[in-house]
């Protein structure tokens, strides 16, 4: 098995016939749809076409998705073109129709448009059974590491309430399953923060305009968009990783260093409510510990799966998720803070960071109310605040969807607005709301949504540790391996310029 995606095979349907009947009854829960039993059937077709930007007539029309697209897979034998992702694109995501620079797919890896397809033509591309067969190779370690977001919506594939915490059965799923280590990638969201906060107060240092106001980088689907649409925003992007790819470059370096595995037997797993987790982990700069091992081709995640795929990996294995019993994490990059935990909330980086911040800039914790941060919680489209840090005030704000980034974007270059720290994460609702989570078609969207944010929210609330400095394994990977955060070592491995190629 090879340890770069790109050589895997997209497959769209279990290979044990088996467990059939499961699969469809997930697929079928996870995009709305009413349960067809059998005839529920998954073609293979892919289709090169134009850009999305091409090809619609109308309301009517379908999104021509090329073949190599990363996330996402159009069943076209599954299309009736009534054009709802086609307007959802064009009016929601502000994507279809738009010019791209030449050689571009005009697509920003959402996965948003599978919600929008009633028909279950518009899929992401499918890698769960190379874990399967990963999972079965004995010369191979499987490490999945597991972002917030989903422990909030994975129950929803299995008719629990909406918001209701599963983690411990998906650790416990997973290690049934035969998974080797189960990660918990809240730790990287807390490495995440510290190095996002300092960068932050060191471009407000040295107010340099053309680097301000710095926009957040966690989000890989806003990434694109503003690569696409906005190329002179880069520059002022974070060049934080996301904690994802934080995580991956330090599972094959100071996770594999401390457990004696040979990093080239490692593939690492990551689990997403994103579908465009399966472009970021293909971009260049994504190999940091391969760079660092002098084995470029060593990618840091090799396969990322989004929570959808995850049931589907679960029910092909034959575990019966809503009685599996509740695992913990490793020990090892298993432990994460509130702070960390909110990062799957639309406003949560912005609130984990700007408590960071403060930490930071007076050496002392912030106030009480920066632990509940109404100004940036919500989900209003765009979210503004004044926030104090005690040496410094700052005007941030949050944007909640890729469809207000466009006039958000163009009332700052205009002079209208002057922010000095901005927050885009292009689902609604943040991560909680990704291309990847279950579609629950019986509950307001609205209401699902604030159901898995309040999830999140109460986990933050009810944590010892709420500080991500205050996370003592961050403590100890700074001690141990990283030294400080923006040292040379964390720019190399945590830290990746951006460019209009990417």
């Amino acid at each position: 098995m090879k340890d770069n995606i790109q050589n895997y095979k997209t497959e769209n349907e279990p290979e044990n016939k088996s467990t059939r009947r499961e699969f469809l009854k997930s697929a079928a829960l996870g995009a709305g749809l009413l349960l067809g039993g059998e005839q529920i059937v998954f073609a293979q077709f892919q289709q090169r076409g134009r850009g999305p930007g091409q090809g619609g007539r109308g309301r009517r029309g379908v999104l021509s998705v090329a073949s190599d697209n990363p996330s996402i897979l159009l069943q076209r034998n599954r299309c009736n073109e009534c054009g709802r992702c086609v307007e959802f694109c064009r009016t929601t995501t502000t994507v279809y129709g738009q010019s791209v620079p030449p050689g571009e797919d005009a697509c920003i890896y959402c996965g948003q448009c599978t919600f929008s397809c009633r028909r279950n033509a518009i899929i992401e591309q499918y890698h769960y059974q190379a874990v399967a067969r990963a999972i079965a190779d004995k010369d191979k370690i499987v490490i999945a590491s597991t972002a917030p977001a989903i422990r909030v919506a994975l129950g929803e594939m299995y008719r629990l309430a909406p918001g209701t915490d599963v983690e411990g059965k998906i650790i416990g799923s997973l290690k049934q399953l035969g998974v080797n280590h189960v990660l918990d990638t809240t730790f990287s969201a807390d490495l995440t923060i510290m190095e996002e906060a300092s960068e932050l107060l060191r471009r407000l240092e040295k107010n340099d305009a053309k680097n301000l106001p710095m926009f957040t980088s966690c989000c890989p689907a806003w990434v694109r968009f503003a690569t696409l649409f906005y190329p002179d925003l880069l520059p002022k992007i974070s060049t934080a990783k996301s904690p994802i790819m934080m995580q991956g470059a330090l599972v094959k370096t100071w996770f594999a260093q401390k457990t004696g595995i040979e990093p080239g037997k490692i593939v690492h797993v990551a689990l997403a409510p994103c579908t465009a987790k399966k472009a970021e982990i293909l971009l260049p700069g994504m190999n940091a510990a391969g760079v660092s091992r002098k084995n470029p081709e060593m990618r840091d995640v090799d396969v990322a799966l989004t929570c959808r795929e995850l049931s589907y990996l679960i029910n092909d294995g034959k575990v019966d998720f809503p009685q599996a019993q509740d695992a913990q994490y490793d020990s090892l990059m298993g432990t994460g803070s509130g702070a960390g935990m909110i990062f799957g909330n639309t406003g949560g980086v912005m609130e984990a960071a700007l408590r960071m911040a403060y930490k930071l800039s007076n050496d002392k914790n912030p106030p009480d109310e920066f632990f509940d941060l109404r100004p940036v919680r919500g989900l209003d489209g765009v979210r503004q605040a004044n926030v104090d840090l005690g040496k410094r005030k700052l005007n941030v704000a949050v944007v909640n969807g890729i469809g207000g980034a466009r006039p958000f974007i163009e009332s700052i270059q205009s002079g209208v607005w002057k922010f000095d720290f901005v927050e885009v994460m292009a689902c609604s609702g943040g991560c909680i709301g990704g291309g990847g989570q279950p579609n629950n078609s019986i509950i307001d969207a609205t209401r699902l949504k604030q159901l898995r944010l309040d999830a999140l929210y109460k986990r933050d609330a009810s944590q010892e540790i709420r500080l991500s400095c205050d996370n003592p394994q961050i403590k100890t990977i700074y001690d141990e391996f990283l030294g400080k955060p923006l040292s040379k070592k964390a720019e190399e491995l945590l830290h990746v310029t951006l460019s209009s190629g990417q």
